[in-house]
């Protein structure tokens, strides 16, 4: 075998598996991407799932405040008292 041909032997076998590496490890920075994204996905369901459970709660404690309170609605004046005729 001449020299070129096995420098040019060398030359493809080394660029062969450096793709392969490459593509092997640009496969597995994918996958923990997309894994990153399933867990990031469930953290913000959790989240979610944490809010509406707190409305409800917070929705559940008002309605029970309504029926032992009257509240007024701040932003509306109330009507002034008129004193009772003499």
């Amino acid at each position: 075998m001449s020299r070129a041909s096995q420098i040019t032997l060398a030359t493809t076998c080394a660029v062969a598996i450096g793709t392969v590496a490459f593509v092997h490890f640009a496969q597995k920075q994918d996958k923990a991407a997309m894994h990153a994204g399933v867990i990031r996905d469930y953290e913000q369901q959790r989240i979610k799932r944490e809010r509406q459970a707190d409305f409800e709660m917070q929705k559940a404690l008002q309605e029970e405040y309504l029926k032992y309170q009257t509240v007024h609605d701040s932003s509306t004046p109330e009507p002034p008292q008129s004193s009772p005729a003499k």
